[in-house]
């Protein structure tokens, strides 16, 4: 989106602390945020007490299901640029991205919709919690940067969700149906009442 997002100071819980992120899988900064955040983690001593937990974000939620468009393409007449100016900013990101260990394929993404693979992040989320959660939104980044899949696409949501060990035919009952989109919906209302307009967006 090109919004950096921001940080609010949340609540303390437990013993411990839980790092709510609202993000969207199509979104580069917060996979380079994703990244930036377990950085600073890795060196913290007391990231056993830190809880992460992924929130439902939509950038576009009237993007199509099965996009063909190229974001480059979609982006340009959002902004007004030509695609040629928004090329060169994206190289920019690319760049950034790269710093962070991360191949980004941002000319090669198409411009899709995210609702359901937010749907399956739940699914994650109550079957095996934070750390399952967390698998799947690497698992989906992935698909979508670094090797240019469409995750509008329920073949790729079913093999990103299959392969972090969630059960097939819980992922197919979720795709075929409307589960977890009252909490898809609740997460983005949240994210309004907190005032947030771009993501990553982190409550501490």
């Amino acid at each position: 989106s090109g919004d950096r997002g921001k940080f609010v100071t949340g609540r303390r819980v437990g013993t411990g602390m839980r790092i709510e992120i609202w993000s969207d899988v199509v979104c580069p900064w917060c996979y380079v945020g994703k990244r930036r955040l377990e950085t600073a983690l890795a060196g913290f001593e007391h990231a056993d007490e830190v809880e992460v937990v992924y929130r439902s974000f939509e950038l576009d939620p009237s993007a199509p299901h099965h996009g063909t468009e190229k974001t480059l393409t979609t982006l340009s007449r959002k902004y007004g640029r030509s695609e040629a100016e928004m090329a060169q900013m994206m190289e920019g990101l690319v760049a950034t991205a790269a710093e962070e260990g991360l191949a980004l394929r941002l000319f090669d993404n198409v411009h899709t919709n995210t609702i359901d693979a937010h749907r399956l992040l739940h699914l994650a989320l109550a079957t095996g919690g934070p750390a399952l959660q967390r698998e799947l939104k690497e698992g989906l980044l992935a698909a979508y940067f670094t090797r240019a899949e469409d995750v509008g696409d329920h073949a790729v949501l079913r093999a990103a969700a299959v392969s972090t060990g969630l059960d097939p035919a819980r992922v197919d009952a979720v795709l075929t149906g409307q589960e977890y989109a009252e909490e898809v919906a609740a997460d983005i209302a949240q994210a309004r009442a907190y005032g947030a307009t771009g993501v990553p967006f982190f409550v501490v």
